[in-house]
């Protein structure tokens, strides 16, 4: 990346993804190799992965535990950065990266950041819009690690059906889409929702549908972990660590995995 007349020296997303790359080592996570400045280009050397997720969805048919093997592994990764207070804000399946031996890792962290431990207001102006959790759809601005969660969710949902659940075109289509599927919510199922900055009361009244019906290539375990995964309520969000040990993964043999 250029970083000639740059009065702010190197681009801050680019500063940010290299401090914490050289902060989490992990299997799951891309390693930066180097970091190289020459003739006013910054580079970033990452180690060599063949695939990013979504050119391979596209190149292959997943079957069952093969999606089993990737969502353990983001999860893995991301358990991770959550354990060292590390949100990532921008997990999608072009961030996802793929080896030949189907060892996956999480890349891109420009839009990550360190969550305080004390309440902080953070921006809105992060995750892509298909994979962005609904408390940020709706103004939410201290929120945490259940975005990556809702993120995470989404991504199972679309490997496992070979297309994305939710796919708005503007901020209030995607606030429709997930409604649409999951319901929209009241005070009773999300409490404090109406208080939130963009939410209304003239949001049009869904019920929730069946998500079995709408994603029949996953069993019943499966089904239950994406619930699970995409609470409307943000607190009511399985925890990446929690997820590891959901009976989804009971049947895959976790030892062909680097640990």
């Amino acid at each position: 990346m250029r970083v000639q007349n740059n009065e702010e020296g190197i681009p801050p997303d680019a500063l940010r993804e290299i401090t914490f790359l050289k902060n989490l080592k992990h299997s799951n996570i891309i390693k930066l190799e180097n970091v190289l400045y020459e003739d006013e280009r910054l580079y970033l050397v990452f180690e060599y992965m063949e695939y990013d997720l979504k050119k391979y969805m596209k190149k292959t048919q997943l079957q069952e535990m093969v999606v089993k093997a990737f969502v353990y592994q983001i999860l893995n990764g991301l358990s991770y950065c959550h354990s060292h207070r590390f949100v990532h804000r921008d997990l999608k399946p072009s961030n996802i990266l793929l080896d030949d031996k189907g060892i996956v890792k999480l890349a891109d962290f420009g839009l990550s950041r360190l969550i305080e431990l004390n309440p902080v207001e953070y921006t809105c102006e992060v995750v892509t819009l298909w994979y962005r959790a609904p408390e940020i759809l709706l103004g939410q601005k201290d929120y945490s690690f259940p975005v990556d969660i809702w993120s995470v969710g989404c991504i199972l949902a679309e490997i496992a059906q070979g297309d994305a659940l939710f796919k708005g075109d503007s901020e209030i289509g995607q606030l429709y889409q997930i409604f649409r599927i999951l319901g929209t919510p009241d005070e009773e199922q999300w409490p404090n929702v109406s208080k939130l900055q963009d939410y209304q009361a003239t949001f049009p009244k869904w019920k929730a549908q069946d998500l079995k019906t709408l994603i029949p290539n996953l069993d019943i375990e499966g089904i239950d972990l994406l619930k699970r995964m995409l609470q409307l309520d943000p607190r009511k969000r399985i925890s990446a660590k929690a997820a590891l040990s959901h009976p989804y993964f009971n049947d895959f043999d976790k030892s062909i995995l680097f640990t």
